[in-house]
This record gives C-alpha cells, sequence and structure tokens, in this order.
C-alpha cells in the first residue's frame, strides 16, 4: 500500500531535534515566569469571525492564509493563524480583564503560505499578553524582556531591534488620505499587491517586500510626522526608557507590522544569521482590540516569538554541547539475576535522583554487545553489574566521555549498592 506522508508545511519535530526545542521552551517559560507572567492555554480551532474582527478582512492572513472551514452545524471554523485574539476573547469571556493581567502561551499555529526554512504552514508561537496598563513602561518591559531572552539564549549577537510608533486611529486616517494621494499618482510603479491594497490597506504597502516599490516609499510622506501627540510623548518616553537601559534599536518608519488591530508602539526582532533576513520575534500595542471584540475599552500590549526561526537560530549560533541531549548513565546488566537486581537499584536511584537520565538496557544480549550501546547511547557513565557484582553487593561504575563530550573510557570502580546514590550526585 501507499505509504501516508505528512501534509505539506507541517512537519515532524524528530527526536534529534527536540532537545533543542525543549531547551529554549524551558528558557522562555522561567524568563516570563521570573517577570510575574501567568500562563493561559486556549483552544487551537476559534470562530472565524475572531480572525475576520481582529486581525482585519483586507490582510493576508484572512484574504490567503486561514485554514477555514464548516462545521456540522454549518458554522464557520478557523485553525487559529495567531494567539493574540484567543487570548482576548478568552480574558473577556472569563472576566480576567477587571485589573492588570500579565499573561503568556504557547502552542501551534496555521497559515496557508509557501513552507520555506523556519517558516511552515503548522508553526509555532510563544505569544505574550499584557492587559489594563496603557503606560510606556509596560511597552518597555516587553522589549527588556526579550532582550533579555537574546542574552540567556546567547543569540543578542545575532538580532536587532527596530521600532515605531503608528499613532492612534485618528492620526494614521489622517496620513492614510496622505499616503493615497502621494501613492496614487504613483500607482503604475507599485506591485501588483500594492495596487490592490491602495484603496483597501494602504498602509500595508509601507510592509511591501517589492523592490521597487520599496525605493517609491522612500520619498513617501512619513508616518512619525503625524502622530498626535498623546502617540509622540508615549513613544519619546518609550525610547527614554530604552536608552537608559542600554537597549540598542532603530527607529524604522515604514515598521507597521502585518496585524490591522496595533496602535502606537511596534517592533520587531530581526536576525540575518538565517540567511534572508527574518523576523523572530515582533509586537506592539493594541489597546483598541480589547472593545473591538466586545469588551470594555482596555489597554493592551503584547508579542510573539515564531519558535522554529528562533530553535534554528539557537542551533545555528550556539554551542550543541550546552544543550544537553544524551543520558546521564547507560546502566548494563549481564546474566538473570543481574537483570533483576538492577532494576531495584535503578529504580532506587531514581527515587534519590529524580532529575536523573538513565537508561536501562531491555533485551539482553552479551556485555560486549551492551557496552556498545552504551557508547552509542552517548551517555556519559555506565553502571555495570553482573554476577561477581550481585553477590559483592556492588555496582561498576564507568566513564564513557571526557569533559569535553568524546569517548573516552575511564577506569571502572566498584561502589557499593548503600552508597551509589551519594556517590553519583557527585558526578551528575
Amino acid at each position: 500500500m501507499k505509504q501516508i506522508r505528512s501534509i505539506r508545511g507541517m512537519n515532524d519535530i524528530l527526536p534529534n531535534e527536540t532537545p533543542v526545542w525543549q531547551y529554549v521552551e524551558q528558557q522562555v517559560k522561567q524568563l516570563l515566569e521570573s517577570y510575574g507572567y501567568s500562563e493561559i492555554r486556549m483552544p487551537v480551532v476559534e470562530q472565524t469571525s475572531l480572525f475576520e474582527r481582529s486581525i482585519g478582512e483586507v490582510t493576508d492572513i484572512v484574504e490567503k492564509e486561514m485554514y477555514t472551514f464548516p462545521d456540522r452545524k454549518g458554522d464557520s471554523m478557523t485553525l487559529r493563524p495567531e494567539g493574540t485574539a484567543g487570548c482576548v476573547r478568552a480574558a473577556n469571556q472569563h472576566g480576567l480583564l477587571n485589573q492588570a493581567q500579565r499573561l503568556w502561551y504557547t502552542g501551534a499555529m496555521f497559515r496557508y503560505e509557501r513552507p520555506q526554512k523556519g517558516r511552515q504552514r503548522q508553526f509555532h508561537q510563544v505569544g505574550v499578553e499584557c492587559f489594563a496598563i496603557d503606560s510606556p513602561d509596560i511597552d518597555a518591559e516587553m522589549i527588556f524582556m526579550t532582550e533579555r531572552l537574546w542574552r540567556q539564549l546567547g543569540v543578542d549577537a545575532h538580532v536587532r531591534l527596530e521600532l515605531n510608533s503608528i499613532g492612534s486611529l485618528e492620526a494614521r486616517a489622517k496620513y492614510r488620505d496622505t499616503l493615497i494621494e502621494f501613492l496614487g499618482e504613483r500607482r503604475n510603479e507599485l506591485d501588483e499587491d500594492s495596487q490592490r491594497r491602495l484603496e483597501s490597506n494602504p498602509l500595508r504597502i509601507l510592509d511591501s517586500k517589492d523592490e521597487n516599490t520599496r525605493q517609491l516609499l522612500e520619498a513617501a510622506p512619513k508616518l512619525l510626522d503625524y502622530l498626535d501627540d498623546d502617540s509622540r510623548q508615549h513613544f519619546e518616553q518609550l525610547r527614554l526608557l530604552l536608552d537608559s537601559a542600554g537597549i540598542t534599536y532603530t527607529v524604522n518608519p515604514r515598521l507597521v507590522r502585518g496585524l490591522d488591530y496595533y496602535n502606537k508602539t511596534v517592533f520587531e526582532w530581526i536576525t540575518e544569521s538565517l540567511g534572508a533576513q527574518g523576523t523572530i520575534c515582533g509586537g506592539g500595542r493594541y489597546d483598541g482590540l480589547v472593545e473591538q471584540l466586545g469588551g470594555k475599552p482596555t489597554a493592551a500590549v503584547g508579542f510573539a516569538m515564531g519558535l522554529e526561526r528562533l530553535v534554528l537560530l539557537v542551533a545555528e549560533c550556539r554551542e550543541q554541547t550546552m544543550i544537553k541531549q544524551h543520558p546521564d548513565i547507560y546502566f548494563v546488566a549481564s546474566g538473570e539475576q543481574a537483570e533483576i537486581v538492577s532494576r531495584t537499584i535503578a529504580e532506587s536511584l531514581r527515587d534519590q535522583m529524580p532529575t536523573l537520565k538513565m537508561v536501562m538496557h531491555c533485551g539482553g544480549g552479551s556485555f560486549k554487545s551492551q557496552m556498545k550501546k552504551a557508547n552509542k547511547s552517548g551517555a556519559s557513565y555506565a553502571l555495570i553489574i553482573g554476577d561477581q557484582e550481585v553477590e559483592d553487593n556492588t555496582v561498576g561504575f564507568k566513564p564513557l566521555r571526557n569533559e569535553e563530550g568524546s569517548q573516552q573510557q575511564g577506569e571502572q570502580q566498584a561502589i557499593a549498592v548503600a552508597d551509589l546514590g551519594e556517590f553519583l550526585q557527585k558526578y551528575i
């Protein structure tokens, strides 16, 4: 029969890849909890109208990329293409917005786009959202957190920060008219997508990847020149906070992000270390979204980071020996009685050392074949028990690797079973 394969753009993450994923996820979780953020978990499937109302109907995501389908009652459902809208829906539905909330989530998102390195149709994001704080210090906290994460992951030299303010809805409406007038006179010079957006969503043209359009935009009016006083003051205070903390950034007047719900602050962390320029984290303020989705007016700010690209960046830029992928111990047992006794010893060790990574040999075989498997496993040490060790109530302890992680057999020593847990804690 024909072999069934995974769907294009929906990839398996294999055992040799998951240690880096686990390392990144653990670092993210620890960091966010240290800043006082609590985890929230939302459904993968939501009503389609949630994303149409939040992201914007005239966006690439809603127009081209969503996985949308009718359920058995004929209601339109969508696999979530991003997490902010679902988080707002959940926080509003469950009454979480009567006070300041710091929330984070992680999980799979879905967009029908061309698969490429670090960008898949099923991809994984970490999202961070804060509600009911309208001052620029919380915008700065979002950037402080991400900057600290890059340092913890060892990729800070490979990312740069771009920053902008897109102002209030009223300021953008004034700028929109000016931009349409400027681009309308040059319509024939725009790429096809930008021509289509000229009436429907002209600000998205600022984010065009077409080189001719980008050159044309160099002479276009700048959104920063049309900011309202509140947005301008908010942006100046944010920059002051970043400057005082020594955060390096570039103000990019064309940065608008790809979702309609943003206002005031927008930012992106960008890397060139994965080939073509790519965003690994982006976010900003979206003060109108809660009300837009049926809640009370609520200030909000957040960001999302794509785990595929971040994992690739960590794997590319960091020593892999820093991310432990192998067991601590491989337990070899030769002989019928030794196999029985080894299980009892192993379970006792797990009680004493809950974080111990230990592989028990299963399936029998000669002592020589078991030691080959111990070496192949990548374990740092082997525990060895045979008939003589059972009789002496000892276990053999044998180093398999040097400090650099290369294979290098050490001298075997006999350790009394009663002392084994305390002995191993010196090494592991």
